[in-house]
């Protein structure tokens, strides 16, 4: 797989070298995050119309912070600070699982359990900072919260294409499916689907795909990713089609000028705050063209 990665950023590299790309691209750090970018631009811009659809924005968002206090769990058992994915899978998957399982058994609205979930979690996450804290760099925390997708590893890109593999393969399955049980549960179930195993597997697909990007994108700002690209596109998209399209789109082509933009024009932005501030103009541009443009006014 290395190889591979190697032979990617060769191409890279001889194009920059033919002033065909960027010449930021000649530096391999910048090769691993552009691969980086192309997996996670089409994984969250897919997952991202389903999370827009759901409604379920506040919920990635609370699986974001939970990674948090899943690094710490990890760092106080002794994982690498660096990479501590074994603690921070099973905490999220725990958490968003138990949390989806809370949801369907208590009378309560999704916003207050969620923020409920989520208040417990930063609270374990912040008391276990205190005790890994002088195991933890600084810029590792920063790094964690705030992304740098500049620092990904050949073990991050294993990790994140694995993660996207498993769901391109469950969301090509299940992805009509989960469209159908979102709009209209009721038809689902009377369709045949199951509409309770389902909504479990999505939640699994989110936690993964959360805890995979937080090094890139940050626990504060991987919803973000997953949100905005999709809110853009809904603005302009007259189709399921375009839908799913332009939020792959989006989301792909902010992840990859979130990281050349700022290195080739030397502009001091973190790249994860840089690919959010992106993909928010785009939402901007669309929103703008919906109120504009008569065309864009009856789009889904």
């Amino acid at each position: 797989m290395n190889t591979l990665y190697a032979a990617i950023r060769a191409g890279f590299e001889g194009l920059a070298n033919w002033g065909l790309l960027p010449s930021a691209l000649h530096f391999q750090f910048v090769g691993n995050a552009v691969i980086a970018a192309l997996v996670i631009g089409p994984l969250l811009g897919m997952l991202g119309t389903m999370v827009v659809v759901k409604r379920m924005a506040f919920f990635s968002q609370a699986i974001g912070n939970a990674a948090l206090t899943g690094v710490s769990i990890g760092v106080l058992l002794g994982e690498s600070n660096s990479s501590p994915y074994v603690s921070t899978f099973a905490f999220c998957i725990i958490f968003g699982l138990v949390l989806r399982y809370t949801q369907q058994r208590t009378s309560l609205s999704s916003d207050v359990l969620i923020g409920v979930f989520l208040s417990i979690s930063l609270a374990i996450g912040a008391s276990l900072l205190l005790f890994v804290s002088a195991r933890m760099n600084t810029h590792v925390l920063e790094n964690i919260l705030f992304g740098s997708i500049l620092t990904v590893s050949p073990l991050d890109l294993n990790i994140l294409l694995a993660v996207a593999a498993i769901c391109f393969v469950v969301g090509g399955v299940f992805y009509n499916r989960m469209l159908l049980s979102s709009f209209s549960p009721s038809l689902a179930e009377a369709r045949g689907v199951p509409v309770r195993l389902i909504e479990y597997t999505f939640v699994l697909l989110i936690t993964l795909v959360t805890v995979a990007c937080v090094k890139i994108v940050g626990a504060v700002l991987v919803e973000a990713l997953l949100v905005i690209p999709a809110a853009a596109a809904r603005n302009v998209s007259r189709s399921i089609r375009e839908f799913v399209f332009y939020s792959v789109g989006f989301a792909t082509v902010a992840c990859l000028l979130g990281i050349i933009v700022p290195m080739q024009y030397n502009v001091p932005v973190p790249s994860g705050g840089a690919i959010i501030l992106v993909a928010a103009s785009f939402f901007a541009i669309t929103a703008l063209l919906r109120n504009l443009l008569p065309a864009f006014r009856v789009a889904t």
